[in-house]
């Protein structure tokens, strides 16, 4: 898999070999970076890869222009095969090993972006949501991005949603947290 944009485009990473990893599509990564770019300066901005996985939505984060990135990510091989592709990207990142939702609940600092794209049947997504509105883990002014099936309905209560994009079968919601 290859970084699609930034100072680290076509740099490739190792992607785990299990079936509970769907690294994100890189035109979907173009699309998704090119939106969030509309609305902010990446410079010196923070980047949460809430659900890791191949972490190439952190790695092309910091590509990018994000000054700090943290993953969060469960599978013993997956974490340690993560720190290994940021050492040969010569990156510097957060890495956070656990249950993703544990682990939200125990940060105690803020990012300007967090992305949310756990498995697709695993529920997650109300939970996640209503865990960083309850621990203002957003920044006032920062954006949650959900990768999730369209047909999905999703509660968002107490955020906004800014922009959504449809790909087939997968949708991409922006948001804002209102009580940022």
């Amino acid at each position: 898999m290859q970084i699609t944009g930034g100072y680290l485009k076509s740099r490739k990473i190792d992607s785990p070999r299990t079936s509970n990893v769907r690294p994100t599509l890189s035109q979907v990564r173009e699309s998704i970076f090119s939106v969030l770019f509309s609305m902010m300066d990446f410079e010196g901005r923070s980047f949460l890869d809430a659900f890791a996985g191949s972490g190439i939505m952190g790695f092309e984060a910091l590509s990018r222009g994000f000054g700090q990135a943290a993953f969060i990510e469960k599978d013993k091989k997956t974490y340690f095969l993560l720190k290994e592709n940021a050492k040969k990207l010569g990156i510097d990142a957060s890495f956070l090993f656990g249950d993703s939702l544990k682990v939200l609940k125990s940060l105690d600092c803020v990012f300007d972006v967090i992305y949310v794209d756990p498995p697709y049947q695993s529920g997650l997504y109300d939970g996640v949501l209503m865990v960083i509105k309850e621990n203002l883990l957003v920044k006032q002014g920062g954006i949650v991005i959900l990768e999730h099936p369209a047909a999905l309905k999703i509660d968002s209560d107490g955020f906004t949603l800014i922009k959504q994009k449809k790909y087939a079968d997968k949708a991409v919601s922006f948001l804002n947290c209102e009580s940022s």
